[in-house]
């Protein structure tokens, strides 16, 4: 199988890529726009790899997008390229739009060009996977709820309105011009390379150092926790077997407050690298309560139930057992994380395709 992934080089989309390495058989191309989230070092061997090309496009460029579209000739694509950190979108929404909403609409007209060029067998064949986030539905509150599949949009950041914009624009092309699409929409995700800016490996790089940890609010918001292998699983699950059309939620059922998953990294932590830096006495000692962000959303939970009783997908990680392997994860690869804080791994910029 041919497989397109978009954002291929960032958090989750390696993860797939990884995957797909391992699995040996698919013919994969990966296509990122190497942001500064974008880290080629996050699919170590995939130069030497027969089955992997890479890419460099930006979805923001139409001709670029279609070149690489029409060139390859995929199977199926999976579209998880965008930009996704709250904070920055709060503070700069613009690219946002200009990525996840602009960046989706390119992909989508070349996808639609290569979809109508295929025989019935090829269209039989393709599926467009569009990879979304749980925040697209807004705030749960203290309602007791989860989200499910056909819970209304209500979404409360730029980040989470651009995603939720896309969202529609792959609904509507797959309604109007007949492409074969499916959506995933995920609960927070963390483990092995994830981009220092985000609350796990931000916590986890910052005791290390001695620097405090920031917790916003009174860190009472609650997240549903998945692992990024697990959700890599479940993608790929949906991409090649999942019904055109449809929705899956995918969550790891594990609703935890954002003050818990500190003092857990904290606690594994003291375990598995009981030398604190100099002034430490204890990690946790180091949690520092910040003004709250704006719009802040208080619950994320997700019904992962259709997945499950369609697919046969359920996560293998509890939060547990992810974090502490997310944690002896960053332990362990100094060199990968340390080349991220110091911008070195911008300087990769090596590929075939």
């Amino acid at each position: 199988m041919k497989l397109l992934v978009t954002g291929g080089a960032g958090f989750i989309g390696s993860a797939v890529v990884r995957q797909l390495m391992a699995a040996s058989e698919h013919e994969v191309l990966i296509l990122d726009a190497l942001t500064y989230a974008g880290n080629l070092e996050s699919v170590p061997g995939y130069e030497s790899h027969p089955g992997m090309r890479f890419a460099q496009v930006d979805l923001r460029d139409e001709e670029a997008t279609r070149r690489a579209v029409l060139g390859f000739g995929p199977d199926v694509i999976m579209h998880l390229a965008a930009e996704s950190h709250v904070d920055r979108s709060i503070d700069g929404p613009k690219a946002f739009l200009e990525t996840n909403v602009m960046g989706t609409f390119n992909l989508l007209q070349a996808v639609r060009e290569h979809f109508e060029q295929l025989d019935e067998a090829g269209k039989a064949r393709f599926r467009f996977h569009h990879v979304s986030t749980d925040e697209v539905y807004g705030d749960l509150g203290d309602t007791g709820e989860l989200f499910t599949e056909s819970t209304s949009y209500e979404p409360s950041s730029p980040y989470s309105a651009s995603k939720a914009a896309s969202d529609h624009l792959v609904r509507a092309w797959g309604r109007t011009y007949g492409l074969p699409v499916v959506v995933t929409n995920c609960s927070n995700n963390y483990g092995p390379y994830h981009f220092p800016e985000k609350l796990v490996p931000h916590m986890i790089l910052n005791a290390l150092a001695g620097k405090p940890l920031p917790v916003y609010g009174d860190g009472s918001q609650i997240r549903d926790w998945l692992y990024v292998e697990d959700h890599a699983k479940a993608l790929l699950l949906v991409a090649t077997k999942g019904k055109v059309d449809e929705t899956y939620n995918i969550g790891g059922h594990n609703e935890v407050k954002n003050l818990d998953i500190v003092r857990s990294i904290c606690a594994i932590l003291e375990e598995l690298a009981p030398d604190k830096p100099e002034g430490v006495e204890r990690y946790e000692d180091l949690i520092t309560f910040v003004k709250d962000r704006p719009g802040h959303d208080l619950r994320y939970a997700i019904d992962a139930a259709k997945i499950q009783k369609e697919l046969g997908w359920a996560p293998l990680e509890t939060i547990e057992t992810g974090l502490r392997k997310t944690v002896q994860w960053y332990l362990d690869n100094r060199a990968w994380w340390e080349r991220v804080l110091s911008g070195d791994y911008r300087l990769t910029r090596l590929g075939r395709g």
